[in-house]
């Protein structure tokens, strides 16, 4: 390994312009004259020459919702039928700890996909009415 070399050529220092005519002759790669071979010139962002800017075409109507929007991880009774035992406490902390909901500000909702087979104890979880007609047919509690 420590014999194998780049090709000649391969490796070249980057070149620097508008630094003086030490960098890369005269005009340094700006081209002439105009905006853009000055220093500090050119446009801003956005800036089409005088052209009404697509970012003001583009018309903004209405309200989003987006920011506000709340994002609830799914949970099905399968899963907590399978990850937990009898009498157990079903909340986001011991679904964090059993790997069935992420991240920090994660939510979570119980859905009534398959069947429950425990007694277990939901505490501060968002319920479908179909997994709490479930959860009561198991002899389950919400809290």
């Amino acid at each position: 390994m420590g014999q194998i070399k780049a090709p000649v050529g391969a490796n070249t220092k980057k070149t620097i312009v508008g630094r003086g005519s030490s960098s890369k002759g005269r005009t340094c790669g700006r081209g002439n004259n105009g905006q853009n071979s000055r220093s500090g010139g050119g446009v801003r962002p956005g800036f089409e020459g005088g052209q009404m800017p697509l970012y003001r075409r583009v018309a903004r109507r209405g309200f989003s919702n987006y920011p506000f929007k709340e994002d609830y991880e799914v949970v099905s009774l399968d899963a907590v039928s399978n990850w937990f035992e009898d009498g157990e406490v079903v909340n986001i902390d011991s679904l964090k700890d059993k790997c069935l909901v992420k991240g920090a500000n994660a939510k979570a909702k119980v859905l009534a996909n398959g069947e429950l087979t425990k007694k277990v104890i939901f505490e501060g979880l968002k319920i479908s009415a179909a997994a709490v007609e479930k959860i009561n047919a198991a002899g389950g509690e919400i809290r």
